[in-house]
């Protein structure tokens, strides 16, 4: 079981999220507060496994909160739980080691999916978000290309499946219930995916995928 740390400065939201949350077996809350300021005088004694950061807090926003965590705990992985749609929100949250950007209109049978994913070391984002991630990534030079190298060994039909499946941001459990698979089969097609396409990381093949033209978003 993971532990969870939820800030948020607004009460009735926080306190319907620490239900919700209880009702998880995967997840359970040590601790709750109302500004990042909190959070970071928290952080040492509770060492919670995730931290829901929001952003727009008093005192001290979520996002120098997020910076401040991830220097000092680099092992307490931060998912932004917010309000904002804003790109420079979310760019500045990944670039200070945020490891998920959730918009709070999510579902929460998606939330815990997510969550899930984040712990296991994926990137918890919003469907909104991770598209805006790949946008900003495909405009920018990318050091592969289909044309420059012919020798990538094409996909299959499944890999090509759950390559789409990336791209819209979902989890691989989430992956495996969509497509009838066992979570295992689906990170195998993944890693073959990563070494079809000589690619390091689930991000890397969508934004290659968007970007080649190999799947569009």
């Amino acid at each position: 079981m993971w532990t969870i740390l939820v800030v948020d400065d607004h009460n009735l939201f926080r306190e319907g999220l620490v239900k919700l949350i209880s009702h998880w077996d995967d997840f359970a809350v040590i601790g709750e507060v109302a500004n990042g300021q909190q959070a970071v005088e928290k952080i040492e004694a509770l060492l919670p496994d995730l931290v829901l950061m929001d952003i727009k807090m008093p005192v001290m926003d979520g996002l120098e909160a997020t910076e401040k965590i991830a220097r000092r705990n680099p092992s307490t992985r931060i998912v932004m739980l917010t309000s904002s749609e804003e790109e420079e929100d979310l760019f500045r949250a990944i670039k200070i080691g945020a490891c998920g950007y959730v918009l709070k209109d999510i579902k929460s049978d998606r939330l815990r999916e997510l969550l899930i994913g984040a712990m296991q070391g994926e990137a918890a984002l919003s469907s909104m978000m991770a598209t805006k991630i790949m946008n900003e990534f495909a405009k920018s030079e990318y050091p592969h290309s289909t044309s420059q190298d012919s020798a990538l060994e094409p996909l299959t039909d499944r890999e090509t499946q759950v390559l789409q499946l990336v791209v819209e941001g979902l989890t691989n459990y989430e992956i495996s219930k969509r497509i009838f698979l066992s979570e295992n089969t689906v990170k195998k097609h993944l890693g073959n995916i990563l070494q079809k396409l000589h690619l390091n990381n689930r991000v890397e093949a969508a934004v290659f995928a968007v970007k080649e033209g190999i799947i569009k978003p």
